[in-house]
């Protein structure tokens, strides 16, 4: 099973972080390409004669599209693809093989080597407090500017994790504008706000009378992001009767069309984000394993906003300002500030955004003042306040004993959630629409929270 590279930004200053990447090394030991190697980070690396190859052999005799290399859960795997003169590892002719102490393998008359390659990046918190479109001067966010940075040169799968509202996207667009890949497509797909019956057509496309209402063919996102960047978003929605598919596709960089025979090579760079704890989904046998590993070969965990309150001013400064409509707003007033440092944010960055931008029509100078905000935040912030005195909140447990601090500040959070979303749907009357109004959220999330906390709208 490869090494998950779990990249979480530590503030310890005196425990060095590092990034450990995984690469292979090819080299050609005899035959007419004798002498010839090359690293990759890539998850499938092709080999043979055809141009489009990762590795391109003039051995006449290695078929144009001959064997392939690809990482899986349980390790390196050599395969070969229908080749006309065979693939062998010493003298036996092999389809599918796990390289594991063995380090030779023979294409058609052709002796390879492979190896594999480890480096560690010392992960130094970066000295801008911008990075694309993401904005902090916490830590934490700062080392996470140099771990995108230095991922995104690779071709490595990425798991973007953290709380809804976190900036995951965000930190996938900044892969991708970092990476070669950076003038080819980003296409996102949200696999939680697709119907379960679509989600293959858009995934891996169809053709033409595939299915009743599939009046032409179309192009899955796959095929979109081809030469480019996929962004899986709510990875965790993706419904375990699909994951096999999206396994092979990952495995094997080829679809196939929903009513069509013909498979499709694709080349692109797979980024996925979730809010979930993939690895306890896994335990419940709601998300494949091998999937995950795929998936996560190199994560990174984003923290929420209350974990970083010293960004607030900076934030607030970067959403003021990018705006999508003019307005003389330059700031919050001081007792604002000190609402939102009070307040747990559950919505982050998101909600903050929202929040300040729904303030604005209500500003009667140049500064959000309190008579500005929604009177929902102002009460749940007091209410955030009232607990943090030792005072309580009605009916919101205290952690139980035992737990270590990130245990008991979660549980805390999700207690705080659930009574936050009871509240609210009895605020709005269980209407969704005025309730995601009221949070500062999109419907979709509040949706999302209720399903998590079992709640009935």
């Amino acid at each position: 099973m490869p090494e998950i590279t779990s990249v979480i930004p530590d503030t310890d200053p005196n425990r060095k972080q590092q990034l450990h990447l995984r690469r292979i090394g090819l080299k050609v030991l005899q035959g007419q390409d004798s002498g010839q190697n090359a690293q990759f980070d890539h998850d499938v690396i092709r080999i043979g004669a055809q141009e489009g190859n990762h590795f391109v052999l003039t051995d006449d005799t290695v078929s144009r599209r001959h064997a392939e290399i690809a990482r899986t859960a349980e390790g390196i795997v050599l395969r070969d693809l229908g080749s006309t003169n065979g693939t062998f590892v010493g003298n036996i002719q092999i389809k599918e093989v796990f390289l594991g102490e063995t380090r030779t393998f023979r294409v058609g008359k052709t002796e390879m080597a492979f190896e594999m390659l480890d480096e560690f990046v010392d992960i130094v918190p970066a000295p801008e407090t911008h990075f694309e479109d993401i904005v902090g001067q916490a830590v934490e966010i700062r080392a996470m500017f140099s771990i995108v940075e230095r991922v995104a040169r690779t071709e490595l799968t990425v798991l973007v994790t953290g709380a809804t509202g976190t900036g995951k996207e965000l930190v996938s667009r900044a892969i991708h504008a970092r990476s070669p890949r950076k003038d080819g497509p980003f296409v996102v797909f949200d696999c939680g706000a697709v119907a379960r019956n679509l989600i293959e057509s858009e995934l891996f496309g169809h053709e033409r009378g595939a299915f009743t209402g599939a009046v032409s063919s179309r192009a899955g996102v796959f095929e979109q992001a081809n030469g480019g960047t996929i962004f899986l978003d709510e990875l965790g929605e993706l419904p375990l009767e699909l994951q096999p598919a999206l396994l092979r596709v990952l495995e094997q960089r080829e679809v196939k069309r929903i009513g069509d025979r013909r498979v499709r090579s694709v080349d692109v760079r797979v980024v996925a984000a979730t809010n979930r704890d993939l690895q306890k989904l896994v335990e419940e046998q709601k998300f494949r394993e091998d999937l995950f590993y795929r998936l996560a070969v190199v994560e990174i965990a984003l923290p929420p906003l209350r974990e970083r309150l010293e960004d607030l001013p900076l934030l607030i400064e970067h959403l003021l300002s990018t705006a999508s409509f003019d307005h003389s707003v330059r700031g919050i007033t001081p007792d604002v500030l000190d609402l939102f440092r009070e307040y747990p944010w559950p919505g982050n960055v998101r909600e903050l955004r929202n929040t300040l931008l729904r303030a604005i029509p209500f500003c009667e100078g140049d500064l959000i003042d309190m008579q500005a905000l929604p009177e929902a935040l102002r009460a749940d912030a007091g209410a955030a306040s009232q607990s943090a005195d030792g005072e309580g909140v009605e009916g919101l447990p205290l952690p139980r004993s035992g737990l270590s601090l990130r245990e008991a500040r979660e549980e805390l959070i999700t207690a705080f959630e659930r009574r936050y979303l009871q509240d609210l749907l009895q605020r709005c009357e269980g209407n969704l629409s005025k309730a995601a109004r009221d949070a500062g959220v999109d419907r979709k999330t509040i949706s999302r929270m209720l399903k998590r906390h079992d709640i009935r709208s």
